[in-house]
């Protein structure tokens, strides 16, 4: 029998290279997680519509203008960044075994002896007291993947990779969300100034007229004394309202990472912003919008990848090697003396004191810590939405009765004054009124902050957009 030639043994190499590199990535992870039909608390008469670009939707040239820079600028997401560029040099590390090892080693020497007679382990004897040396050769190695170890390294980079993609996007979208929040916390700390420095200034008018009254002695020293207690409880409240404003704005600027001193927020009113009526589609769907859901995914079936490298790590290892290379005494005659070596080698665990099975063991583990966290995953973005779902109706319940409470508010308070000044009712009930008027507009403001927060939440919750096709 024909013993195979070097172009056979070539040619059965390259088909089983091209069938390793066409070998597909496992299928889709069943989380064994059921969703649900519908969402509990969604809204009635929302539609599902695409949310690209969310924050547009709330009406704010300023709030598209921050956004804008926030991608641009932020650390986080340069960082995120960074770390997607290091998953991919780690992928094309893990892919580059699956293709032979190719050398290219060109070298020269010279050997003198000095004196003495030389050794068996010399080229140069007293008769030829210098010898040069030329040589060179292209070595190839390769490592034959028949348990699909090598494979499975590239398939865990290449998920691992998509891992990166993902936790990027999810930094994105929880930097945006956090611009979004912490720019109504800063309009709406402002209102709440505004409407503490009104209430301030009816305050001091009803002081003046107390004082006018107390001089008159048609008041009493009881009631001037209320009276500039409600004055200094709220100036008391603005230093409170200015502090949380400054917070806002230096966390602000931080998200955009810059200094407060550089942070320029315009002059655009609280009310200028506004919420859309957001369609939650299906919970179902929730697993193919969230960038941390396919995050997990990801990571799970690298995972899952990493257990058969650990497997064909216990298994024997088939390493084949070729060098054509040329080896002469002298530069000129390099060319005449060409010549080739092939090598074959079987390597297998014998003894390793139980390091192998352990590392698999230890994959295994690593494989149900992460489906635990995939499942865990899943179920925390059914609750982001319920809850941001539950919040909108409840305070748009609330917004509706808090209505009706602030108009009726400021009704008594006029009343109340106007009969104050005709004599006709006590400071008592002004100050009541005036009280009870302060903390409905207060409270006006906060649920109407609160209403936005709760939409920005939703937004995050369904992924904000993002979509990317991870089956």
């Amino acid at each position: 029998m024909n013993k195979p030639s070097l172009p056979t043994h070539l040619s059965l190499l390259s088909l089983y290279l091209m069938l390793s590199a066409c070998t597909g990535s496992p299928g889709a992870i069943d989380s064994g997680i059921a969703p649900p039909a519908a969402w509990h608390f969604a809204e009635r008469d929302a539609t599902q519509a695409t949310n690209q670009r969310w924050w547009t939707h709330f009406g704010s040239p300023q709030l598209n203008r921050l956004v804008d820079q926030a991608r641009r600028d932020s650390f986080d997401v340069a960082a995120a960044m960074a770390r997607v560029r290091q998953a991919q040099a780690s992928a094309v590390i893990a892919g580059a075994p699956l293709l032979p090892e190719v050398k290219l080693n060109l070298d020269t020497s010279r050997q003198k002896l000095l004196r003495g007679k030389g050794g068996p382990s010399l080229d140069a004897s007293q008769s030829d007291e210098v010898v040069d040396n030329f040589g060179a050769n292209l070595t190839a190695s390769y490592e034959v993947d028949f348990w699909g170890g090598r494979a499975a390294a590239r398939d865990s980079a290449l998920h691992s990779l998509r891992a990166s993609e993902f936790d990027q996007a999810t930094v994105e979208l929880t930097l945006l969300a956090n611009v979004a929040d912490r720019y109504a916390q800063t309009l709406a700390a402002v209102e709440r100034k505004q409407i503490a420095q009104l209430n301030l200034a009816n305050a001091r008018n009803v002081l003046d007229l107390v004082q006018t009254r107390y001089d008159a002695g048609s008041a009493t020293a009881l009631e001037l004394a209320q009276q500039k207690s409600l004055v200094a409880s709220q100036q008391r409240q603005l230093p409170l309202i200015e502090q949380l404003a400054e917070e806002s704005r230096i966390t602000l600027a931080a998200l955009l990472g810059q200094p407060v001193q550089a942070l320029d927020l315009g002059a655009e009113p609280f009310q200028a912003l506004s919420w859309p009526t957001i369609g939650a589609g299906l919970p179902s769907q929730l697993l193919s919008r969230r960038p941390d859901i396919a995050k997990a995914e990801a990571q799970l079936a690298a995972a899952q990848a990493d257990v058969t490298v650990a497997r064909a790590a216990m298994l024997p290892a088939v390493t084949l090697g070729a060098t054509l290379g040329s080896d002469a005494y002298k530069a000129a005659e390099m060319l005449r003396s060409p010549y080739y070596t092939l090598t074959a080698g079987l390597v297998g665990p014998i003894f390793n004191n139980g390091r192998l099975s352990a590392e698999r063991d230890k994959a295994r583990a690593r494989q149900d810590e992460l489906l635990q966290t995939y499942r865990g995953a899943i179920i925390n973005g059914f609750a982001d939405v319920e809850k941001a779902l539950s919040s909108i109706t409840r305070l748009d319940q609330q917004r509706e009765w808090q209505s009706e409470e602030l108009q009726q508010a400021q009704t008594a308070f006029q009343i109340a004054e106007s009969r104050y000044q005709a004599g006709a009712e006590d400071l008592l009930t002004v100050l009541e009124t005036q009280s009870t008027l302060y903390a409905a507009q207060d409270l006006n403001v906060q649920l109407r902050l609160s209403r936005l927060q709760a939409s920005i939440a939703l937004y995050k919750a369904l992924g904000g957009g993002w979509e990317t096709d991870i089956r």
